[in-house]
C-alpha cells in the first residue's frame, strides 16, 4: 500500500518575502501506507517533534545526534528520527532517496535499549517494498 504525500506542485519553496525571490526547493516527504496510520495514534507532542524534525530534513538541514542518527544495519542512507516523550520513545525510519525525496517507512515506540531485530528485519522489508512501489527496483 502506497501512500504518497508530496507537497503542492510536487515541491514546497522557500520565498524570500523582502525580494519575492524563490531561494530553495523542499524535499517531498512520501509515507508507506501503515506508517501514516500508526503515526497518528502517538501523542500529540511526539507527533509535533516528528513534524518539526521532519520540516528541517525537507528544507536540507543535516541532523545529527541525538535527534537523528543513521541506521546502516537497516539500509544505506537510512536514519532513524530519535523522540524521547515522558510516555517513552519513538522512533520513525526514513531514507534519503534523490529521486524520491524523503521516504518514512518504519516507525515504531522503542521499549528497551536497543532496536529489537523484529523492528530492523520488519523495516528493511517495508524499504523494499515501498521502492518496489515507488518503480526504484
Amino acid at each position: 500500500m502506497l501512500d504518497v504525500h508530496i507537497p503542492i506542485d510536487s515541491v514546497s519553496h522557500i520565498w524570500d518575502a523582502g525580494r519575492g525571490v524563490e531561494c530553495m526547493e523542499w524535499n517531498p516527504v512520501r509515507f508507506y501506507g501503515p506508517v501514516r496510520s500508526l503515526i497518528h495514534g502517538w501523542p500529540l507532542e511526539v507527533r509535533k517533534e516528528l513534524g518539526s524534525t521532519l520540516t528541517r530534513l525537507q528544507k536540507g538541514e543535516s541532523i545529527g545526534m541525538p535527534d537523528v542518527r543513521p541506521m546502516p544495519s537497516v539500509g544505506r542512507q537510512v536514519s532513524e528520527i530519535r523522540i524521547f516523550e515522558s510516555s517513552g520513545s519513538y522512533r520513525a525510519f526514513f531514507a534519503l532517496q534523490t529521486k524520491f525525496g524523503i521516504l518514512l517507512f518504519h516507525a515504531f515506540q522503542k521499549k528497551s535499549g536497543k532496536t529489537p531485530a523484529r523492528e530492523i528485519k520488519t523495516a528493511r522489508q517495508r524499504l523494499d517494498a515501498f521502492l518496489i512501489e515507488l518503480g526504484e527496483e
